[in-house]
């Protein structure tokens, strides 16, 4: 079976994230000079980007739903998306790393899914294009969920719900592993973070955060420079790093034979931060502190390809304190996910 997901070329998007991805400086002095204008730049967007390949709609959502909870995607039959995707943990899995087939670790903490769909590439590592095929991906996986094509189509088959459910989304098609990856994809487009009080701040309520808060942001954008990758309303870049961390992960690197990306991994959003540690690439930072206190001095491990931009910030505990307590007014107050009954 054929499982190549056939969406139109995105060379001129692409472009731009490989000319990004190969220049990890971003200049601060860009950054707002008054706090006004700093606000501006986190204001939200109405609506998420869609794939123009994949057109959403009622049915592809909540099939795709049903399919995020279901682990007859997994060769073991045990296994969801959601096992590593918790909506519980801000759909990531709270572990340093994640757990694959037969409960042996994975080398990468699992990424959230949360607002996932303004990326402009999915994984740790940016090695899928699109939303859809970051979800087939660790379906096919031997270390992580290990199935195959033609099992999950053959189990779905059987399950004459599943194939009225896709012949509602999907008409004639109906199950192919394609149309799964698409109902995935149309589902996790909708896993957008609520609104946080620094929205609220953004908007004009000056009193929506404290007042340590907006010294920390204040900081964000100028001292800390954590605004040089973790720009606009999501907080990234969208762009490749080597921030650091230590280990021997060559990220980035390998997928576009760039010796100069070696160690640089995706830039993470910063929306519900508070609800997703441990941090970085590997989990190998405990908790937000920690991670601002790896900032603090320029990286832990010192390399040829580490960024530019990471250099020692002389941060006090004042304004790590600061910094903090802005970081976790973005967090917001999500629904709770109610789970699909599955046929």
């Amino acid at each position: 079976m054929n499982t190549t997901l056939d969406f139109p070329a995105v060379c001129l998007r692409l472009a731009f994230v490989v000319l990004a991805t190969c220049s990890c400086n971003r200049a601060s002095a860009t950054a707002p000079a008054s706090d006004t204008d700093f606000r501006a730049a986190y204001t939200r967007p109405a609506g998420a980007p869609q794939n123009a390949a994949n057109p959403s709609s009622p049915q592809r959502i909540a099939l795709g739903k049903m399919l995020f909870f279901d682990p007859r995607l997994s060769g073991s039959n045990v296994m969801s998306c959601a096992t590593c995707h918790n909506p519980s943990f801000a759909w990531a899995d709270h572990l340093p790393v994640g757990v694959g087939s037969g409960h042996h670790p994975l080398g990468r903490h699992t990424p959230t899914i949360l607002n996932a769909a303004f990326n402009d590439l999915q994984m740790w590592d940016g090695r899928f294009n699109t939303l859809e095929q970051q979800a087939l991906g660790p379906m096919l996986s031997p270390a992580e969920m290990h199935s195959t094509p033609e099992l999950i189509v053959s189990r779905l088959s059987n399950v004459p719900r599943y194939v009225e459910l896709f012949h509602e989304a999907y008409g004639e098609s109906g199950i192919t592993a394609d149309n799964i990856a698409k109902a995935i994809g149309s589902f996790e487009r909708t896993i957008i973070s609520a609104e946080a009080p620094f929205d609220r701040y953004v908007a004009g309520d000056n009193h929506a955060i404290s007042p340590a808060a907006i010294r920390g942001f204040t900081l964000f954008n100028t001292k800390a420079n954590c605004v040089v990758c973790h720009s606009g309303w999501n907080f990234t870049d969208s762009s490749f790093h080597d921030i650091g961390v230590t280990g021997d992960d060559l990220g980035r690197g390998p997928i576009i034979r760039l010796d100069s990306m070696n160690h640089a991994f995706k830039t993470p959003t910063l929306r519900n931060i508070d609800q997703r540690a441990p941090y970085t690439h590997n989990g190998s930072e405990p908790s937000i502190e920690s991670v601002i206190e790896l900032y603090n001095q320029g990286g832990r491990a010192k390399r040829p390809t580490l960024s530019g931009d990471i250099k020692p910030l002389g941060l006090s505990a004042a304004e790590v304190s600061d910094l903090t307590a802005f970081l976790h007014t973005l967090t917001s107050h999500d629904p709770a996910v109610t789970l699909p009954e599955l046929p």
